[in-house]
């Protein structure tokens, strides 16, 4: 059986810069990273690997220098990889990237059974936390996300607990395999790959599956299949901040003007 981790190369946000002319993203010269998120999708799954014996398979959509995310992987110690690269998944949105993430774990379920997939909670490019969703919901796997422990997986009698991570609260859930999970960070701190294992990441071949592979209807796929358009990304103009008063050596008068200063802005509701 197969855990798949589903990954994604993004640049390192650190280092973006937004043309003034064009408002997109300069991509020349930005180094790019392993989604962070994702890496903890990949520790998870190799230590279900550790626990049941799983195959896992990491697979990521995007340009063929997106093959450094799959060396990544390997070197952590996944047992496949997958490229999904073709220019007609190209520009992309969530529900194009979900339906062409989905046909290529339908592919894979082909070789043997894929009971669990899982994904980092969101990209630090996008931000949406939308295309683990839009798996599950292709797939009809139930859905678990925020997922911060995996609590227990009974495989023989297709069930697995976890503990969702929500706003000061934790959520049990217990749901029915296939199952598809959304990790934060808190679940687990990704091993750092031994020499061995990143000379074994740099010699391997990466395979590559194209559309002529997937067989898509192209008006589904890539920027004809996306609904959503990026129009502008730019960055928010921010006012200086202001110092009002002296808190240390008058904190009620600071208090004073600064509930004075709120009441001018009509920020408090009296």
């Amino acid at each position: 059986m197969y855990v798949v981790a589903c990954i994604k190369q993004v640049p390192d946000t650190t280092q973006v810069q937004i043309d003034p002319v064009t408002n997109t993203l300069k991509r020349e010269g930005v180094p790019f990273i392993v989604n962070p998120f994702d890496t903890h999708a990949i520790e998870e799954s190799l230590r279900l690997k550790d626990r049941f014996g799983f195959r896992v398979a990491a697979i990521t959509m995007g340009p063929p220098n997106a093959e450094y995310a799959l060396r990544k992987a390997i070197s952590m110690g996944v047992d496949e990889v997958i490229l999904l690269s073709d220019r007609a998944f190209g520009g992309a949105d969530t529900l194009a990237t979900s339906k062409v993430l989905t046909e290529a774990i339908l592919k894979l379920s082909t070789k043997d059974e894929v009971p669990l997939i899982i994904c980092g909670r969101q990209t630090i490019d996008g931000d949406t936390a939308q295309v683990g969703p839009g798996i599950a919901t292709r797939l009809n796997y139930s859905q678990l996300t925020l997922v911060d422990r995996i609590e227990h997986i009974d495989i023989e009698n297709r069930k697995i607990i976890v503990r969702r991570k929500l706003e000061g609260r934790y959520e049990i859930v217990e749901s029915i395999l296939p199952s598809l999970l959304t990790v934060v960070r808190e679940i687990n701190k990704p091993r750092y790959p031994k020499v061995p294992s990143r000379l074994l990441a740099d010699e391997s071949e990466i395979p590559i599956w194209d559309n002529k592979f997937l067989k898509l209807d192209e008006q589904t796929i890539g920027l004809k299949g996306s609904p959503t358009r990026v129009v502008k990304i730019f960055s928010p103009e921010r006012e200086k901040g202001e110092i009002i008063g002296d808190g240390l050596k008058d904190p009620e008068g600071a208090a004073k003007l600064l509930i004075e200063k709120l009441l001018s802005k009509e920020l408090l509701p009296f």
